[in-house]
């Protein structure tokens, strides 16, 4: 118990769980405005996947050089660059979409895409940076508790982003909401700033190889590591056919007829129970790391989804939504904690920015997935088909890839050199 605490203890750490979650606070907040305003302009299912499509382009395509970069830049002046860009971004968004600068409403939906599209660049090298910034901070034993903290704090902002800016645009409009994530960007930008010179100036690499070989490596590293590469196409897969969060505005409207309040709760719900898998994890944090739990609570997440598509109560979609945040928790701690202990400092930039593709894919891409479904076969279909899919794919790591089901991690045995 003293272990898992003792890594708030950690100035540095402290700074930087403060930064990303002041930073996800305003990214999810600005979801849900945008995902509302997008669906009030246009009243389309697959227009909400398309602003998901929109994100992951850029966001993966910038993904193939953030790694390199990340590996022989300073790891901490990308993520400052990467955080301001996201708060000028938001500003824009804020005067525009805020209607502080009066525009046709014809124009207002291509500036939302058009801020979407630059959040994507940004948060492509974010990610790399965040990763390798934090191995430098945190010792290797303290890895699995500082995963499940960061965790609790990504959902804690899951939960009041989301919430408060349903709350607020319902109440007050959109002017008032967009103040919100530009607070919070502006709280991350302080944080980060504040973190300690000698990781400020830490460098990944001394040794500077071409682009094109370095980024090269990465991918061999991964292809090699066959575990590595298991979990993040299970992850991105079961995430691609089962998330159905990008589809909320639409479920809220015509399934269960809230407004954006209702919208900015279900938004919520999954953090509500991913917080308290996380907050449990962080305080009794995994000694040993065993992929098998991953496969088992990969499928109570699909099955979540089964169930969330089947609800037509309010109280029952905000249960199973959290349920799904629950199993979801448990498994963004195994996977940060196993990426952590598995992956070697020199490859860390451009592993995680592969990561980061894998992530991208299986939730914006998983986005627009779900608009086309839901154009294709109907909104609630399109949730339980995915829910089926996610299945599917979890009997098939099961199945084809031993390594995985068999794989488990001691957290304090001493790193490969």
């Amino acid at each position: 118990m003293a272990l898992s605490f003792s890594v708030l203890r950690n100035h540095n750490f402290r700074l930087l769980m403060l930064t990303r979650i002041s930073g996800m606070l305003a990214l999810q907040a600005q979801a849900v405005i945008v995902g509302w305003q997008v669906y009030t302009l246009t009243h389309d299912a697959f227009m909400l996947g398309l602003v998901g499509l929109t994100e992951a382009i850029p966001a993966i395509i910038g993904a193939l050089f953030a790694g390199h970069i990340v590996d022989v830049g300073r790891p901490h002046r990308i993520y400052v660059l990467c955080t301001l860009v996201l708060t000028l971004n938001t500003l824009g968004l804020l005067l525009f979409a805020g209607d502080i600068i009066p525009i046709a409403e014809s124009h207002l939906l291509p500036i939302l895409f058009a801020g979407v599209f630059l959040s994507g660049v940004a948060r492509s090298f974010i990610m790399p940076a965040s990763f390798t910034l934090l191995s430098q901070i945190v010792p290797r034993p303290d890895i699995p508790a500082v995963s499940a903290w960061l965790s609790s704090g990504f959902q804690s902002a899951a939960i009041g982003g989301p919430a408060l800016a349903g709350i607020i645009f319902g109440g007050y409009g959109a002017q008032v909401a967009w103040l919100i994530p530009i607070s919070c960007m502006c709280v991350a930008v302080l944080a980060l700033l504040r973190i300690e010179k000698h990781h400020r100036h830490y460098r990944s690499a001394e040794k500077r190889e071409p682009m094109v070989q370095s980024i090269k490596a990465g991918w061999q590293f991964i292809i090699g590591n066959r575990v590595l590469l298991s979990i993040m196409m299970l992850d991105m897969f079961a995430v691609l056919f089962g998330g159905a969060v990008a589809m909320l505005p639409a479920f809220a409207d015509t399934i269960l007829h809230t407004g954006s309040q209702g919208l900015g709760l279900l938004r919520a719900a999954p953090a509500m129970g991913s917080i308290i898998s996380a907050l449990y994890l962080a305080m009794l944090p995994m000694k040993k790391i065993r992929a098998r739990l991953l496969l088992i609570v990969v499928a109570g997440f699909g099955f979540c989804m089964i169930g969330f598509g089947l609800s037509e109560s309010f109280p029952l979609a905000m249960f199973f939504l959290a349920a799904s945040g629950a199993f979801d928790s448990v498994s963004m701690v195994i996977r940060a904690t196993l990426f952590q202990l598995l992956i070697p400092d020199t490859m860390r930039g451009r592993v995680s920015a592969v990561g980061s593709m894998f992530i991208i894919s299986s939730n914006e891409i998983g986005a627009f997935e779900s608009g086309a479904a839901a154009s294709l076969f109907g909104l609630v279909p399109s949730i339980i088909i995915g829910g089926i899919a996610s299945l599917a794919v979890v009997a098939g790591a099961a199945i084809f890839s031993p390594r995985l089901r068999n794989l488990v991690v001691d957290a304090n045995a001493k790193k490969d050199s």
